[in-house]
């Protein structure tokens, strides 16, 4: 989604996003650390209706990608905000079985439960920061092959292929 983002919009108007996936899936991390993740264990039937809403969604987000090329509408569309990419976090199946993982991976026996939360969080959201950035970047730098309107919309219906393609991947 970055890179569709950055070919799509630039860099500038993907920080939002950038910084929303981050911050999200931070408090996602931090949320998992203090205790979230136990009503997921106890309570699966949460986990199958994170997996179908989180696939509507990406199904959604999937259609956005694939008209930000059609027509006129390629200068009126915008990119994900803040808000809707931080939000996105918390309907991601695939951001909540890595902040599941991320805290029941990394145990530092030394610490409280709330010390250790904050501390991965901390560097679950460091070392994020740049790596998503380069999804961003690499979209940005192709952005100057995408001028023409055909591979403009090409591109963009193979970036909404392959996160429909996720979705399968989840069921």
């Amino acid at each position: 989604m970055l890179w569709a983002s950055g070919a799509n919009y630039g860099l500038r108007r993907t920080v939002p996003h950038l910084l929303g996936v981050n911050i999200g899936f931070g408090s996602l991390i931090l949320l998992c650390g203090l205790g979230l993740g136990v009503v997921f264990e106890t309570f699966p039937f949460f986990q199958t209706f994170l997996k179908v809403a989180g696939s509507l969604y990406l199904l959604y987000l999937a259609y956005r990608i694939a008209t930000a090329s059609f027509g006129g509408e390629a200068r009126a569309a915008k990119p994900f905000s803040f808000w809707e990419a931080a939000g996105f976090q918390y309907a991601n199946p695939k951001a909540w079985v890595m902040a599941l993982t991320v805290m029941s991976a990394f145990a530092v026996p030394q610490l409280s439960f709330i010390a250790k939360a904050f501390l991965i969080t901390l560097v679950v959201m460091m070392v994020n920061l740049p790596c998503i950035s380069v999804w961003a970047l690499f979209g940005t730098a192709i952005s100057r092959f995408l001028k023409r309107p055909k591979v403009l919309m090409s591109f963009n219906l193979l970036m909404a292929g392959l996160l429909v393609g996720t979705v399968f991947l989840l069921f």
